[in-house]
C-alpha cells in the first residue's frame, strides 16, 4: 500500500498558499487548481459562485460520496481612502485587527493592478503618539500604508485603487527542517492540498473507488456558504475536510488528524464519525476526537441548507487559527491516510 506523498503535498500547499484568494477573488487560485486537475485527465466544472467540482466515477453511481475543502481565505476590502493617502479597511472573514498588524499586504485593483504595502496602527511612532500600545486595535485606528508616492487621496486614486478593492495578506510560508508548515490560510490551503493529491493518487493507480465521488472546492466558506450548494441529489455521505482547531481544553495537535464531534453547529453524523474512528484504528493512523466550539464547516452550512445528507468533518490541527498559523507534516499525513481510507470504504449503515 502506497499513500500519497507528504512531500508533494506540502510542495503543492507552498504553491497554494502563495497565490491571494481572499473570498469574494478567488478565480486565479480556483484556475491553478483547475489546471492541475485537468492534467490528471480529471472531469471538473465550476459552479456559479465559482468553485471547482472534481469527479471521479464509482462502482456504485447510485449513492454518490462528496468531499469538500475551500480554497478562499481571509483577507480584507478597502473601505475608505483616506486624506492622508492611508487606506482604512473592512475585513472578510472571522478574524481580529490584532492578528494582522504590521502584516504586510497586497491591493489588486478592479483592473488587476497591484500594490503592496503594510497594515499599521495609525497611532504606531512611540516617538509621536503617546497611547501607541494602548489604543484600540481597530477600523478606525488601523490602515494601509502604501508603498507609493502618495500624499492624499487624489494620488491613490490616480494609481487606480479604489473603494472595494480587494486586499490579501503576505502568506509568510516557511517548512523547517523538523517538518512544520508556517504560513497564514493553512485553513484551509492545508486540505486542498490533501485532497488534490488524492485525487492524484486514485488517477495514477488506477484505483476503482467504491462509489462515484465528487470533489468541490469551494470558494466562500470564510464567509459561511461556500459548500452549501450543487450537491449532487444522490449524495449520501459528505465530508468537509477543513482545520482542526487548537487551543486550551482542545484534544487536537499539530501531528494527528483531528475528527470534529461537534461545533458551533451542533454534532456531526454519529456513525459516520464512528466509522472514521474505526478506520484510524485498523489502520494505525494517529487521531483526536474534538469539540470546536466557535467553528462552521462546509458541512454544516450544507446541513443547514437543507441537504438530507450524511456529514462529517476531519483535518489537519493547525495551531494559531485565523493568525499566525502552523501545523506539522504528521498532521498532513495522518489527514491524507485517513481520506484514502475513507474513500475506498463502505458508506455507513
Amino acid at each position: 500500500m502506497t499513500y500519497p506523498n507528504t512531500e508533494e503535498t506540502v510542495s503543492l500547499l507552498k504553491s497554494l498558499v502563495s497565490i491571494p484568494s481572499p473570498s469574494g477573488n478567488t478565480n486565479e487560485v480556483i484556475t491553478f487548481v483547475e489546471s492541475f486537475l485537468k492534467e490528471l485527465n480529471v472531469e471538473t466544472r465550476r459552479n456559479r459562485k465559482g468553485g471547482l467540482i472534481a469527479t471521479l466515477p464509482g462502482k456504485d453511481d447510485q449513492n454518490h460520496r462528496m468531499l469538500t475543502a475551500h480554497v478562499d481565505t481571509l483577507g480584507a476590502m478597502v473601505k475608505e481612502i483616506k486624506p492622508s493617502g492611508r487606506l482604512k479597511l473592512d475585513l472578510i472573514g472571522g478574524f481580529k485587527f490584532n492578528s494582522v498588524e504590521g502584516e504586510y499586504c497586497e491591493i489588486e485593483t478592479s483592473s488587476g493592478k497591484k500594490f503592496t504595502g503594510t497594515i499599521l496602527m495609525h497611532q504606531t511612532s512611540v516617538h509621536v503618539y503617546k497611547d501607541a500600545g494602548k489604543a484600540e486595535r481597530n477600523q478606525d485606528n488601523m490602515e494601509v500604508r502604501l508603498d507609493e508616492k502618495v500624499h492624499n487621496a487624489d494620488d491613490v486614486r490616480a494609481l487606480g485603487i479604489e473603494v472595494g478593492d480587494f486586499v490579501s495578506f503576505d502568506p509568510r510560508v516557511q517548512i523547517t527542517p523538523s517538518g512544520f508548515i508556517k504560513s497564514r490560510h493553512l485553513d484551509d490551503k492545508a486540505s486542498v492540498a490533501i485532497l488534490l493529491q488524492l485525487i492524484k493518487q486514485v488517477k495514477t493507480e488506477n484505483i476503482q473507488l467504491p462509489y462515484t465521488t465528487h470533489f468541490l472546492i469551494s470558494n466562500n466558506e470564510e464567509i459561511g456558504y461556500g459548500g452549501n450548494s450543487n450537491i449532487p441529489p444522490e449524495t449520501v455521505e459528505y465530508m468537509a475536510v477543513d482545520m482542526g482547531a487548537m487551543g486550551d481544553g482542545q484534544s487536537t495537535d499539530e501531528y494527528t488528524v483531528s475528527i470534529c464531534v461537534k461545533d458551533a453547529s451542533g454534532p456531526y453524523h454519529y456513525e459516520l464519525r464512528k466509522r472514521l474512528v474505526q478506520l484510524a484504528i485498523d489502520n494505525k493512523i494517529d487521531y483526536k476526537l474534538d469539540v470546536y466550539p466557535f467553528y462552521g464547516s462546509d458541512a454544516s452550512a450544507a446541513i443547514r441548507a437543507g441537504n438530507d445528507i450524511v456529514h462529517g468533518l476531519v483535518g489537519p490541527g493547525i495551531d494559531s487559527s485565523h493568525a499566525f498559523e502552523r501545523t506539522h507534516q504528521d498532521s498532513i499525513e495522518n489527514t491524507a491516510k485517513l481520506l484514502y481510507h475513507y474513500v475506498q470504504s463502505q458508506m455507513v449503515g
